[in-house]
Formats: structure tokens, sequence, C-alpha cells
């Protein structure tokens, strides 16, 4: 039961973890798919 308790703890902080990263790289991110789109449009 500890066990159980402990690995819902650390897989819930570690979404949390990820999602905060993915919404500070949110930016980054569109920039890159934008160049991406654009590189695919031009062909």
């Amino acid at each position: 039961m500890e066990l159980l308790l402990i690995l819902k703890i650390i897989i819930s902080s570690g979404i949390l973890i990820g999602l905060y990263a993915i919404l500070r790289n949110l930016d980054i991110i569109k920039i890159i798919l934008i160049y991406w789109k654009d590189l695919i449009l031009r062909k």
C-alpha cells in the first residue's frame, strides 16, 4: 500500500513538472512549428 502511494506521488509530480516545462516552452514550440510549416509549404 505504501509503495503504491509513493509511486502515485512520483508519477503525479513528474506529470506536473512535464506540464510546467511544456507551458514554459510553448513559445519555442510555436516558433519551431511555424518554421517547419514554412519549410513544407515552400516546397
